[in-house]
């Protein structure tokens, strides 16, 4: 069972109706008994990484997110904000993290930079892909996708960067290590290259 997390923190609509074009059978919920069931967890989500958290929290659910995810180890998609929590802490708030990655989230800073980039970095924008992973078909060369925030990782171990983008100085747009796996930007509203890495989650991955 393919489970999308809502925790209140996200709008899934568009997420729900790539994955039915997919033709793949999600379950949103929140519950920990169906988190218990899950084959494979998507964790969306939109906005601060402290109410995130504090939602999670509040839901009790964190206990069997990670008893899903680190000790069955079923493959698991962060998506946007879902990709930050999977970091230890934030410059944005003061709550812990996941903790599934060595990283941080720390926001956009152009103090060295020629120009001043406007924050949000808003749009499309390409990946580089570092290695390989099941979530391409190939090296995903010139693959554009749709982002929308603020913040972004700061990973501290090289190995867990799957691909970078540049805004102003690169920055880790996606993640992987094992069956965890995370994008900064929307695959959902990326057009055929989100259905793409949507459909090789669902299928391959």
């Amino acid at each position: 069972m393919l489970v999308v997390l809502d925790y209140g923190v996200s709008n899934i609509g568009s997420l729900i109706n790539m994955l039915k074009k997919i033709g793949a059978r999600a379950t949103v919920a929140h519950q920990s008994d169906v988190i218990q069931q899950a084959a494979k967890i998507i964790l969306p989500g939109i906005g601060a990484f402290d109410a995130g958290m504090q939602r999670l929290n509040e839901l009790g659910i964190i206990e069997s997110l990670n008893q899903k995810v680190l000790t069955e180890k079923i493959p698991t998609l962060g998506i946007c904000l879902g990709m930050q929590l999977m970091a230890k802490k934030s410059e944005e708030g003061q709550l812990p993290g996941l903790s599934w990655f060595d990283a941080e989230v720390v926001k956009f800073h152009f103090n060295d930079a020629p120009v001043k980039l406007k924050i949000p970095h808003m749009g499309w924008n390409f990946i580089d892909v570092k290695k390989p992973s099941r979530l391409f078909s190939d090296t995903a060369t010139g693959r554009k996708f749709y982002f929308v925030h603020s913040y972004h990782l700061k990973m501290n171990d090289a190995n867990d960067v799957l691909a970078t983008s540049n805004y102003g100085y690169p920055f880790a747009s996606a993640i992987e290590r094992g069956n965890i796996a995370g994008v900064q930007f929307h695959p959902e509203k990326s057009h055929r290259f989100g259905f793409e890495l949507l459909k090789n989650f669902v299928e391959k991955f």
